[in-house]
């Protein structure tokens, strides 16, 4: 029982940090690197920004495929179909909550068709329980086409973009504990509001600081599934999930309000690809050549989700096709019900 109450507090402990390096310093860091290399907003977004955020997610999934029991090595997948469910649905639904999110239709359809493309890989791998090594290959491969495609997106389809830059920092109101826990982050982290010409030393160390808290992150789940006897891709589908999503959720939520509806939205469906693609491939592959075996996967467990996470992309699209690349409050009370929607089913396969 101890062990749990320790491991849930370093869990809500892990949540807390995650969203502070990643919103004052991998964010913002990613931010001067993005200026640097002029990148359009949706270029930006689908790629440096998804990468960023997604960070949790992929050093989740890196340190679970490397555990001993298989409870473990499931976490990091069963975090990334979570995750990439409570992206499409919350995030997006979240961004448009905040202010109506008008698209425009050629970095949408490129980033459905990648995306679409990329959860039918996973349904594959998934089909007989094992990845190997020519399938987690093909991931990491169809990942760098995907980058190749975004950065020259504009230059084959020619539409505008008003903002060439990523502008994320912001001027929050925070509390006494949000000051504290700042001041103590300043001082292991550069921060990139105080020292900007120091981004890249801020990228590094954030990037070792978000390892170690994912590090934390799935040996806790691990524990609480252990001393309570629950399925781990349980756990992973739901709690993980959602929380190593922070990062995602509060990029979109900003550059939404700002009025970068195509940023907001290429970020959460550019985090997932990313995910899928490179956050389960490349551990996948690492794996695979460290070892020499092939990966084990609970397809039972996760094929559901999967299938429910294509039924995602077939809702959002018909949301934005039908109003006409638009994403309204209503569409957005829309995506976040989903999700009520999925969390009980969820809930309801373990009870």
């Amino acid at each position: 029982m101890n062990e749990m109450i320790l491991a849930t507090l370093v869990i809500g402990l892990a949540f807390y940090l995650l969203s502070i390096i990643s919103e004052d310093y991998f964010v913002p860091a990613i931010d001067k690197l993005s200026n640097k290399l002029g990148l359009s907003s949706d270029a930006a977004g689908a790629t440096l920004l998804a990468m960023g955020s997604s960070a949790p997610e992929f050093f989740t999934s890196l340190f679970a495929v490397f555990g001993t029991s298989s409870d473990t090595a499931n976490i990091g997948a069963g975090a990334i179909v979570g995750s990439a469910i409570f992206n499409v649905l919350v995030i997006v639904g979240a961004a448009s909550m905040y202010k109506a999110v008008k698209l425009q239709w050629q970095p949408v359809v490129r980033d459905m068709v990648f995306y679409v493309l990329s959860i039918l890989m996973l349904l594959y791998a998934f089909s007989d329980g094992v990845v190997t090594m020519p399938e987690a290959a093909v991931f990491v491969v169809f990942y760098g086409l995907y980058v190749f495609a975004v950065v020259n997106w504009r230059k084959w389809l020619d539409y505008s973009d008003d903002v060439s830059a990523v502008e994320l920092l912001e001027d929050n109101e925070v509390g006494k504990l949000g000051k504290f826990t700042r001041s103590i982050l300043d001082k292991v982290i550069v921060s990139p509001i105080k020292k900007p010409h120091l981004y890249g030393l801020t990228f590094v160390l954030s990037i070792l600081a978000i390892a170690l808290l994912s590090h934390q992150l799935v040996h806790s789940v691990g524990v609480i599934a252990h001393e309570m006897n629950i399925n781990a891709t349980f756990l992973a589908l739901t709690v993980l999930a959602a929380g190593t999503s922070v990062p995602d959720l509060i990029g979109s939520i900003v550059v939404a309000k700002q009025g970068r509806g195509d940023m907001a939205v290429s970020n959460a469906i550019g985090s997932n690809i990313f995910d899928i693609l490179f956050g389960l491939g490349l551990p996948w592959l690492a794996v695979i050549l460290i070892r020499g075996d092939n990966v084990e996967v609970s397809a039972e467990n996760l094929t559901s989700s999967v299938l429910l996470l294509l039924a995602t992309v077939v809702a959002l699209s018909f949301i934005v096709v039908t109003r006409n690349w638009r994403i309204s409050n209503r569409s957005g009370l829309v995506l976040l019900a989903l999700y009520a929607g999925y969390v009980v089913y969820i809930v309801s396969q373990v009870l």
